[in-house]
């Protein structure tokens, strides 16, 4: 398995069907807001090396880390998701302006409107690991960009600003503001980072047996998911 190959059809299906799964907890990403987590740590101020924000797919805490049936099956979810950030990368290292993020859509008083507030959320969470290095931003140029990813994904927002999403249309609108933002934001960090590509390449190095797995349960590897499968 490559990084650099964009997840297909199928495997896009495969992980959207995990993680909708009984195995994740409720608390857990959906495609969208992973979507919006791992773009906010692709084009973000500092590196997160997978093993700190991989937990946070699955949970707040470590005990909604999923109960993988092998080390196998955690090596290709994680894959997945590792590829599914690549891609996002790539997409903005090579092509900002068709970067498109994962939106959903639905009807609303006979016409089509765009929900960003799942993908807000995931992309805030990923502000939020590194919330002093994002600090810079706040006080920049382009500080405005970043309201209407406040909006929709903070978890409080002050009560004066609830009549800015208190409907299915204003939220539609601050959605396509956050698409526009999104290739800004990457060009206000870019100077300050290195290669996303080859960052998202290097964090995901194999895990030894008796290293703290990355699922964030606590446990060694070959205690958890590195664990041969128990016969019946």
């Amino acid at each position: 398995m490559h990084l650099d190959q964009p997840l297909s059809d199928k495997e896009f299906d495969e992980l959207d069907k995990f993680l909708l799964s009984d195995r994740c907890g409720d608390d857990g990403m959906t495609m969208d807001s992973l979507h919006g987590y791992l773009t906010a740590l692709a084009i973000g101020p500092e590196v997160v090396a997978l093993p700190e924000w991989l937990p946070r797919v699955w949970g707040s805490s470590s005990e909604d880390a999923p109960e993988f049936k092998s080390g196998k099956e955690f090596e290709r979810i994680t894959g997945l998701i590792a590829r599914f950030m690549n891609e996002i990368a790539v997409t903005l290292e090579v092509a900002p302006k068709e970067f498109e993020p994962l939106f959903c859509e639905h009807e609303w008083q006979g016409r089509a409107v765009l929900d960003g507030e799942a993908w807000a959320w995931g992309f805030w969470e990923g502000m939020n690991l590194r919330a002093a290095a994002w600090e810079p931003i706040w006080s920049s140029n382009i500080a405005p960009l970043l309201r209407p990813i406040y909006l929709l994904g903070a978890e409080e927002i002050e009560e004066e600003e609830m009549a800015l999403v208190d409907d299915p249309v204003k939220c539609h609108r601050l959605t396509v503001e956050i698409e526009a933002a999104i290739p800004e934001i990457h060009r206000f960090w870019l100077p300050h980072r290195k290669s996303p590509v080859a960052t998202v390449q290097r964090n995901a190095p194999k895990t030894g047996r008796n290293d703290p797995c990355p699922c964030g349960s606590g446990k060694k590897f070959k205690m958890c998911c590195g664990a041969e499968p128990a016969l019946h």
